[in-house]
């Protein structure tokens, strides 16, 4: 399987184009071709190689999450040509990250241990264990710093900075609650834990949309039902599909996306362990066995199934 790293398209009615962490965005007019690619981001930094069929696995899981909270939120997403490729509608972007959290993992376990009282204002329980539930989700959301890194920020500071008004801000909060909602009651149903995951808006015709992706590894974090209970009893690291296996072993191998730091080599055998865990959580969340795309031309059948939608 060729994994597919980058997307170099020039289409004849194409308005623009922009190359994120991991999607390739072709704009056209008030429509936008997003092809997800396979590749990998940790810590704000690209990693060297791509993952077979992390794309597919995201453009998927995703669609399918779209489609099942669109009662909730109206979304940008409009169709799925291609396993990788989908597309909507071009909607301008809130800046800030809706970020949720169930417990006390990840990031702001990090912080936790680091001995921070609070994350974006909201104040930690005493005497946590990492991977604790909080006795309520909280939000804790995240900006772009000039240099492109995550960057926790308070209710307060962006209402502050005017980065969104007040009443537009609530109702994101609402609707961030709602979506996580759901999203663990799916997750449930699966037999998995949805511990955190991030949200992103944006704005079309005045009204809000949720955009980008949802509810996938890259974005969300899980943890396996039926183990949580003892492992946590027994201070064992919990079982889980989502990215942060990538973090650790970067971490293992000494990066973090600090100054200095070279990211280490990845091995075929690494490669086949990440792509084998993304098609483990694509399984268990959906209830459905993986169906592989092994098109050996994969760009050329992405650029055919695109020009079939715009011309």
């Amino acid at each position: 399987m060729q994994a597919i790293k980058e997307t170099n398209f020039q289409f004849e009615n194409q308005t623009g184009f922009y190359r994120g962490k991991v999607r390739d965005v072709y704009f056209f007019d008030q429509k936008m071709a997003i092809v997800v690619t396979d590749r990998i981001s940790a810590f704000d930094v690209i990693l060297p190689k791509a993952i077979p069929f992390k794309g597919q696995i995201l453009n998927q899981i995703a669609k399918r999450n779209l489609e099942t909270t669109a009662d909730i939120v109206p979304n940008w997403l409009e169709s799925n040509p291609d396993p990788n490729v989908s597309i909507g509608k071009k909607c301008n972007p809130i800046p800030i990250e809706m970020v949720i959290r169930g417990y006390l993992s990840g990031h702001a376990w990090r912080e936790y241990k680091s001995g921070k009282t609070h994350i974006c204002a909201v104040p930690f329980s005493k005497g946590m264990s990492e991977n604790d539930k909080f006795d309520n989700p909280i939000i804790t959301p995240a900006t772009k710093a000039e240099e492109g890194h995550d960057e926790d920020i308070s209710r307060e500071e962006i209402i502050r900075r005017n980065i969104i008004d007040e009443k537009t801000y609530q109702r994101l909060e609402d609707i961030t609650r709602k979506l996580f909602e759901r999203g663990t009651e799916l997750a449930a149903s699966q037999g998995l834990i949805l511990v955190d995951t991030k949200y992103e808006f944006g704005i079309y015709e005045d009204e809000i949309y949720l955009i980008d992706e949802i509810h996938t590894p890259d974005s969300s974090r899980y943890f396996y039902a039926d183990t949580y209970s003892e492992r946590q009893k027994k201070g064992e690291k919990q079982k889980q599909l989502s990215k942060e296996f990538v973090r650790e072993w970067l971490m293992e191998n000494n990066f973090q996306g600090l100054e200095g730091q070279s990211i280490p080599a990845m091995s075929e055998d690494v490669l086949k362990m990440i792509s084998d865990r993304y098609i483990e959580l694509f399984e268990k969340l959906t209830g459905e066995n993986f169906e592989p795309d092994l098109d050996e031309m994969p760009l050329q059948r992405i650029k055919r199934n695109i020009e079939k939608t715009f011309g």
